[in-house]
């Protein structure tokens, strides 16, 4: 892997988690574990149980400051799973909604313009309008730049996987991570460092000065994956507004998003 460069350090290091807001953290995720407990043991068993490998997914990611640290998820994936992801790149739901962004009011694709034709058929995938013209061009384009990958029906996601995903349980062990100080309970989602390496300019950069979290803007956004421009604003404009008040507002609307549809 070669060396990420991020940006300096100096105007990152005054960042600290108030007092006030380590205390809840501690508290929270403590009696989160205490409270989680027998369905933590339930998962760990059942992913033990359904495929040979290690229960927990540690990564290293990018949180506050551009500090890297390792990152616990558990396993919902088939081994090696990292391995295929250049393989799905199509499939990324931040390529297919920058790449086509269709507007409603123009008769037909830049695909079927070229191809002087009307769009047909028309595709649906995760709420997106796309000709099927224009898609099976954006698969054959070798122009991977977004910075975020995130993919609706994931093929490397196992059966429990899939069960723990829904209900985002996978997220359980970040709760050891908030213990530990790499994360808060409500921040900036942490990032891995193939994503982070592409946010390095000063209009990006910014969101690394609040804390990485458990939960976010971004998290209990209803068009959390409508573009990668969004996200980067919602990251941003928590840096510039976290207070205690703002914090226990994401709490309380990140628990609808446990039943939501597209959590994967």
């Amino acid at each position: 892997m070669s060396k990420i460069i991020f940006p300096e350090r100096e105007s990152f290091e005054q960042y600290r988690i108030g007092f006030g807001k380590r205390l809840f953290d501690i508290i929270f995720s403590a009696l989160a574990i205490a409270i989680t407990s027998p369905l933590i043991l339930l998962i760990t068993l059942l992913i033990k149980l359904e495929s040979k490998g290690p229960v927990l997914y540690i990564s290293e990611r990018v949180g506050t400051g551009y500090d890297i640290f390792r990152f616990y998820k558990f396993r919902s994936m088939r081994i090696n799973a990292e391995e295929e992801r250049n393989q799905l790149s199509e499939l990324n739901l931040y390529l297919i909604n920058k790449q086509h962004q269709q507007p409603g009011n123009e008769e037909s694709c830049p695909e079927c313009e070229r191809l002087g034709k009307s769009c047909s058929p028309l595709l649906y995938i995760d709420g997106t309008e796309i000709c099927e013209n224009w898609y099976l061009e954006l698969k054959r384009r070798k122009n991977r730049n977004t910075a975020f990958f995130k993919m609706k029906d994931d093929p490397r996601v196992t059966r429990v996987g899939k069960i723990i995903r829904r209900f985002n349980l996978d997220e359980l062990p970040q709760f050891f991570n908030v213990l530990k100080g790499d994360m808060s309970i409500v921040g900036n989602r942490p990032l891995p460092l193939y994503e982070a390496e592409k946010l390095t300019t000063d209009q990006w950069s910014y969101r690394f000065l609040a804390p990485a979290g458990i939960t976010g803007m971004w998290q209990i956004h209803p068009d959390r994956f409508r573009s990668e421009e969004n996200r980067i604003n919602l990251d941003n404009q928590y840096a510039m507004i976290a207070s205690p008040i703002k914090d226990i507002e994401i709490i309380v609307k990140s628990f609808p998003t446990f039943f939501r549809k597209n959590n994967y």
